[in-house]
């Protein structure tokens, strides 16, 4: 999919994005993951700033979307819950960082829309201090045969309408970027990730 209609499909989405409220897992696996973040934040995709209320005090985050509409439900959101952030409207796979910026890594649910995954790994790995940390939260193809049929036929469907794919490994294309993973833990049959993981040494 053309990289301007992906962005066309998520500022449509935008308004949803910030009034759906997600189910307690969600919420849990936020709290649990955005606890060990701290210092220089960057957060990929971080659409309406459902990240936000989790974040522990001190910390200051750079937000990065490519959808405007977006990073203005974001920029809202920072201000409800008291965020020191800084807002990057752009693509993340055309984005340049410095090497070594930033402590802490954040990325939920957003590796299903990148056109280059492992090409994202590695710019995180440079971007990431070598002694910071990357937490992910990511969704892919389910370990469960029956699940995994049904995510294979409906992606082309979901990925058209949502601008998402369901059928990504996300645990091997991690495994494949030489990131440490240091702790992971899988839910809903094995399509939802939790990672604490190092960057490549």
């Amino acid at each position: 999919m053309e990289k301007q209609k992906l962005i066309k499909i998520f500022n449509k989405q935008a308004g949803k994005y910030d009034k759906r409220r997600e189910d307690l897992s969600q919420k849990r696996w936020r709290q649990k993951l955005l606890s060990h973040a701290e210092g220089e934040v960057l957060e990929l995709a971080v659409g309406a700033g459902a990240n936000f209320p989790y974040y522990t005090p001190g910390v200051k985050v750079t937000a990065t979307d490519f959808s405007s509409a977006m990073l203005e439900k974001a920029k809202q959101a920072a201000k409800n819950y008291g965020i020191q952030a800084d807002f990057v409207s752009g693509d993340i796979e055309k984005m340049e960082f410095p090497n070594d910026s930033f402590d802490t890594i954040v990325s939920t649910l957003s590796f299903c829309s990148y056109n280059n995954p492992l090409a994202v790994l590695e710019k995180i790995n440079h971007w990431c201090k070598p002694s910071g940390k990357i937490l992910l939260m990511e969704h892919g193809i389910s370990t469960n045969f029956a699940v995994s049929i049904l995510q294979k036929t409906l992606n082309p469907l979901l990925y058209r309408f949502y601008g998402c794919h369901h059928t990504r490994n996300i645990l091997e294309i991690i495994r494949e970027s030489g990131m440490t993973v240091e702790k992971s833990e899988s839910y809903w049959v094995n399509m939802v990730h939790l990672i604490w993981a190092k960057p490549k040494k």
